[in-house]
């Protein structure tokens, strides 16, 4: 099978799927089956696959492979029928006999391996600011807010707590002698603040106390030259408050949850299976369909795999991937803070191929897969090569198939 076709574990092949079972079963009984002959992209899922076993009967001295079929994936798709033999010296001679009971057409067209979800437009994770000190809640930022560094998330007891950009969370109080990340990631706080006369490095200096002093001067706070733990909130960049926990005059014990915050970028998340894993790569481009049916090109932003819980004392823990998109033009999204959306990831395609219904493909017992071309009165077997599957059709080449023509659809 040539790269690019999607295989997943051999079994019956799912509803709707427009790929047939396995040998015996009718993939083209009714007319609704048949292909229209249009040409215009195509969409579909994965297609299961698997394998077979053949074993050898002996006629009149000679040696001939026929197939048994194991599974529905002796047939790759669980569309192909059971494994055929040339059954003489030339693949590709004519016969005369009982013609197949369908027929369809080989078409050039684009193929297309997507699947639509349901996703959430929103900021993207939410994060809790917990207060580490106990004290009352004197001030807090309005809902919806946007904090950039250096300004009050809240304050307690009259004192700012203040938003700083970093990856390091605070866990301790910083002060001469001290050294290490969260150090460094401090100074360049206080650097990009506009503070100087310090080095930015991992090193909390006399010099850096200096500057402490003087931001907290301007934040009307008691000028020690120590960052007390609970003064400062550290986040990747400018937040957006989500909701309150606390209202102005609680009294708070560390820990206690104060507000909850958001990116500022609207983002678009959604769950894939992990069967669809395929579909989920960083870089990889999207369609997100915002309600009122305007569609925005969108790009996976990052893939994480996350465990489920599900509700109920019997509920078993699901693995998905969470996905989060971001948009390639962010005003397109204006007017939306939350919503449900739909998005189309697409995992592979090929432009102006030759397909036919993956029903129509024929297990080789001599290996590979073929088509058996119907020419008037005469029909003929012929091998190809595989490509894309995609909507119950596949990508085929080789000798003797060309656009137009007539492919049989075996019972």
């Amino acid at each position: 099978m040539t790269a690019g076709t999607s295989v997943t574990a051999a079994g019956p092949a799912p509803e709707g799927s427009g790929a047939a079972g396995a040998a015996g079963a009718d993939p083209s009984g009714s007319p609704s089956d048949s292909p229209s002959g249009e040409t215009g992209p195509v969409s579909a899922g994965p297609v299961a696959g698997g394998t077979g076993r053949a074993h050898r009967r002996r006629r009149g001295g000679r040696t001939r492979v026929v197939a048994v079929a194991t599974t529905a994936a002796v047939a790759v798709a669980a569309g192909v029928a059971a494994a055929v033999g040339f059954g003489g010296d030339d693949p590709g001679t004519a016969t005369a006999g009982t013609l197949p009971p369908a027929n369809a057409q080989i078409t050039r067209q684009t193929l297309i391996d997507s699947e639509s979800v349901s996703g959430e437009l929103g900021y993207g994770e939410t994060r809790t600011a917990a207060v580490r000190a106990g004290g009352t809640i004197t001030w807090m930022a309005g809902t919806g807010a946007r904090v950039t560094r250096g300004k009050p998330l809240y304050s307690v007891d009259n004192a700012k707590v203040v938003l700083l950009y970093g990856t390091v969370p605070a866990y301790r109080t910083l002060r001469s002698g001290d050294s290490g990340a969260d150090v460094k990631q401090l100074e360049r706080n206080l650097s990009a603040l506009g503070y100087d006369g310090f080095t930015v490095d991992d090193e909390y200096t006399s010099a850096t106390a200096d500057a402490v002093e003087e931001w907290q001067d301007d934040l009307g706070l008691d000028e020690t030259g120590r960052v007390e733990l609970g003064q400062v909130v550290y986040a990747a960049g400018e937040v957006r408050v989500d909701s309150h926990e606390a209202t102005v005059g609680d009294a708070v014990q560390p820990g206690s949850g104060v507000l909850t915050y958001t990116g500022t970028a609207r983002v678009v998340t959604a769950s894939l299976d992990v069967d669809d894993q395929r579909l989920a790569k960083k870089g990889g481009k999207v369609t997100v369909t915002l309600p009122d049916g305007k569609d925005v090109a969108g790009t996976i932003a990052a893939v994480e795999t996350v465990i489920e819980t599900g509700s109920g004392a019997e509920a078993e823990p699901e693995t998905k991937i969470e996905v989060s998109i971001t948009a390639a033009d962010p005003k397109a999204l204006t007017g939306f803070d939350s919503a449900s959306v739909d998005v189309a990831f697409t995992a592979d395609q090929r432009a102006d191929v030759l397909t036919v219904p993956v029903a129509a493909l024929l297990a080789l017992a001599e290996g590979g897969y073929g088509v058996q071309l119907v020419e008037g009165g005469t029909t003929r077997i012929v091998a190809v090569e595989t490509g894309l599957f995609a909507s119950g059709r596949v990508e085929i080449s080789g000798a003797g198939v060309a656009e137009g023509a007539t492919v049989g659809m075996p019972k």
